[in-house]
């Protein structure tokens, strides 16, 4: 969620809100604004208008977080470590750290969240249907009720990743077994109502000269894309479920020394080595890593006086992990770094790296093999 701004925390859960957000806001404001509130309080000020869409929009944000916490809540019930929430310009994402212990459980994480839309809708719609309340405060009610009814119906749809899609694999893991499979059926429902909606988008903008087409599209696309990296995330997960950073770290890497000069570390190390990227030692102690391709930047006259440590990057910004560590979660940290690699360390010492090449390596042989738990890793050193 580094991309996102953080607000606070809600029950202990942090809550973000991304840059995109913005446009969603102004985009809504400006339809209720100028379309909506004029047809159903005609003769009113157009400062008025805007007003009301302000209000609108903040509340509407309001319930996609509520949805997206009626998520986190349940997952936390069901002992699943929740990484926080996101706003963003299609809506609210809730990240959970691992996979779900079991199909019931995603099924009731699944559900949470639309129930929360359901009862929202059930109360606004009770609200603005109460005699006493004002005309203006009746619209946005009104509005804001239907879109929770609008928002329910379409996150129902059997396409991952919306919540239907994990309904429709939660029922398929229950029923079949194979959480792999169920992944595949409904990413695969997924990519047929997207190809549908882009379809239909596309017929409304160019035959209908509609702009609701181009939304309609888009956010086809969207789903399309998200299939696609939901059902190659939750494979991974399945794959690496049950194992330890020991498991799959490369014990013994090539180390670079700190203090080696550039022109040594390339002569010495990276032609005799050929790894794209060393961990780097001072005195014994872990430091940083070195990348190949920044070293390869520097002019070949400042070879001889630029040292390792002049190039590399510090500890702070390198992913740490430890041997009994989750594999999932060293491996969602250490993709998050620029170098994508992970330093294996314990009481200070460096013992081993993980790599993407050896994860990826071992996913192939998990699947091939059912799932079966990975050979012993080899000691030989190899950085790649």
């Amino acid at each position: 969620m580094s991309d996102s701004i953080y607000l606070g925390r809600i029950a202990g859960i942090r809550i973000g809100i991304n840059w995109s957000v913005l446009v969603l806001s102004a985009l809504l404001i400006w339809t209720l604004a100028v379309g909506v509130f004029p047809d159903t309080l005609p003769d009113r000020s157009q400062a008025l208008y805007v007003t009301l869409g302000v209000i609108a929009a903040a509340l509407f944000l309001l319930s996609i977080l509520l949805h997206e916490l009626g998520h986190a809540l349940q997952a936390r019930r069901d002992g699943v470590e929740i990484d926080g929430i996101t706003l963003w310009l299609l809506g609210g994402v809730a990240r959970f750290k691992g996979g779900f212990p079991s199909a019931g459980a995603e099924l009731r994480i699944a559900i949470a969240g639309p129930a929360v839309s359901l009862a929202l809708g059930v109360v606004f719609i009770g609200a603005a249907l109460v005699p006493a309340i004002p005309g203006e405060a009746d619209a946005v009610l009104a509005y804001i009720g239907y879109i929770n009814v609008l928002l329910l119906v379409f996150n129902m749809l059997p396409a991952l990743p919306l919540d239907g899609g994990r309904v429709l694999r939660a029922l398929l893991w229950m029923r079949r077994g194979d959480f792999g499979r169920a992944t595949e059926i409904a990413a695969g429902a997924g990519r047929v109502i997207a190809f549908g909606m882009i379809g239909l988008g596309v017929v409304a903008l160019i035959f209908l000269g509609s702009f609701s087409g181009a939304w309609l599209a888009f956010i086809g696309w969207f789903l399309l894309n998200a299939a696609g990296s939901e059902s190659r995330a939750s494979l991974a997960r399945a794959a690496l479920a049950g194992l330890h950073v020991r498991d799959l770290m490369l014990r013994n890497p090539v180390t670079a020394d700190a203090h080696s000069t550039i022109g040594r570390f390339m002569d010495e190390l990276v032609w005799m080595t050929r790894h794209t990227a060393y961990p780097v030692l001072n005195a014994g102690v872990p430091v940083g890593m070195v990348a190949f391709k920044r070293v390869a930047e520097v002019p070949r006259e400042r070879w001889e006086t630029d040292r390792v440590l002049d190039h590399m990057v510090p500890l702070s910004e390198v992913a740490i992990a430890a041997p009994e560590e989750d594999l999932l979660d060293a491996v969602e940290r250490m993709s998050a770094t620029d170098l994508n690699r992970a330093l294996v360390v314990y009481r200070g010492e460096l013992i081993g790296m993980l790599s993407p090449t050896d994860v990826m390596r071992v996913m192939e042989v998990r699947r091939a093999k059912g799932g079966d738990p990975p050979a012993p890793v080899p000691s030989q050193p190899s950085n790649r």
